[in-house]
């Protein structure tokens, strides 16, 4: 059985999105330097926040 870790001792990144630090997980094993976002929904935030910025998303309009 292989050796337990605490969950301190994994590698941590700080997310693209929001700026929190996330630890590594075992499914981001193959990939993890190529992981920028902490979840789903900070990666969809900053693909919206992409589109916006190139003028695909309807602007929001001033109240």
């Amino acid at each position: 059985m292989a050796k337990m870790r605490k969950k301190s001792d994994l590698p941590q990144k700080d997310c693209a999105t929001c700026g929190r630090p996330f630890s590594w997980r075992k499914k981001w094993a193959k990939v993890w330097d190529e992981v920028r976002y902490c979840s789903d929904r900070c990666r969809a935030e900053r693909r919206s926040d992409c589109a916006e910025n190139r003028g695909d998303a309807p602007a929001e309009t001033p109240r």
